[in-house]
């Protein structure tokens, strides 16, 4: 008997997630320094004050951390208006996700999300033996309405990413609280707002508003993105106290290491580093939109800091850039084949990412 043939079938059939393309790796592999517009991170790198507290804890790395992150909760839900019963600090959201999944998925249940939708939903699903129906999006946005229509009896959980990644679309307020409204009270929502602090749509859904009157509702935050602290690996999940109750139940000792605890009490406080990042942003977006369609190439508008571009042929694009240095995300891993997701960087790493890719694209064109 082989090994696979000892666990789930689900399991076995995995494909596991592809991340970003490391620099290191292109590094080898090119012998070039390489641009990396892949992963969705803080091209600014992390707050000077996150590092300037890593730098004075490197000497208490023999001690274990605080197992229940008791200052990170506290100032949390202070920040959020909640007690800190609400809040649950995780390794990454990720680990939230896979909490949710271990908590209420089993054999013969099923969960729902969209088609094109953050890929590790269907992972932890799988790895816990359930189903996972997607429904079809429009305008390559959520539709909460199909998405509703998929529970049934046998549905214990719904994802949903606002804004989700990779298209860099939201859901409206009106639509999340007609889908609220009409939610079975065997369903459990996890709102996964990782990107939400990029987001300028004046109407969109702050879901931690519902919490009060929406106690199977978990909403997912993190500090990879705005926070610049991706290699840290911490999030933290906002429910009601007998959600996280259950949560710290089966969550691993000591999830968020001592760096990571003193790195995000800092960074919480620098406003300066943050104010900086959304302008960055809000630049960066501004000149990738202007450029894209100066090249005629059809984009989605986006409410984070990456944007979803269809170049024809996703994968050999992604192939020809990295040639040029530049490193994006193919999608075909999330059923986008022609598109590449690309993260708003720097100015002038905007600007490489512009340029190698004009160049493809005459090469391309010279060859039809």
């Amino acid at each position: 008997m082989e090994l696979e043939d000892l666990v789930l079938p689900s399991v076995a059939a995995l494909t596991p997630y592809e991340p970003g393309k490391p620099i290191e790796e292109v590094q080898r592999e090119l012998g070039v320094e390489p641009v990396k517009l892949a992963s969705n991170e803080n091209p600014l790198g992390p707050s000077p004050r996150a590092l300037a507290a890593i730098r004075q804890a490197l000497a208490d790395l023999n001690r274990y951390p605080d197992g229940g992150s008791y200052e990170l909760v506290r100032r949390l839900g202070a920040r959020h208006g909640l007690s800190p019963g609400h809040i649950f600090m995780a390794c990454g959201s990720v680990e939230v996700l896979n909490l949710v999944a271990y908590l209420f998925i089993r054999p013969g249940l099923n969960a729902i999300t969209s088609e094109h939708a953050f890929a590790i939903y269907e992972l932890v699903v799988a790895a816990s033996g359930g189903q996972v129906r997607s429904a079809p999006m429009r305008a390559y946005g959520f539709d909460l309405e199909a998405i509703a229509g998929l529970i049934d009896r046998d549905t214990r959980v719904v994802f949903l990413a606002n804004p989700n990644n990779p298209t860099g679309t939201i859901y409206r307020r009106d639509q999340w609280h007609r889908f609220l409204s009409a939610l079975p009270d065997h369903v459990v929502v996890v709102a996964d707002e990782a990107y939400f602090e990029f987001v300028h749509a004046t109407d969109y859904p702050d879901a931690l508003e519902d919490l009060a009157h929406q106690p199977k509702l978990i909403v997912l935050r993190t500090f990879s993105k705005i926070y610049g602290l991706a290699g840290l690996r911490v999030g933290y999940a906002v429910a009601h106290p007998n959600f996280v109750r259950l949560l710290h139940q089966v969550r691993q000792p000591f999830n968020i290491n001592l760096l990571a605890q003193v790195a995000v009490r800092e960074a919480l406080e620098d406003r300066e580093h943050v104010e900086r990042t959304l302008a960055n942003n809000r630049e960066g977006m501004e000149y990738l939109e202007r450029e894209l369609a100066r090249l005629r190439l059809r984009f989605v508008p986006s409410q984070a800091n990456f944007i979803m571009v269809d170049v024809g042929k996703g994968r050999a694009v992604f192939d020809a850039l990295l040639k040029e240095g530049v490193i994006v995300r193919p999608l075909d891993a999330y059923r986008l084949p022609r598109h590449v997701r690309v993260s708003v960087g720097l100015p002038e790493e905007n600007r490489r990412f512009v340029q190698a890719l004009e160049k493809i694209l005459g090469r391309a064109g010279e060859a039809t």
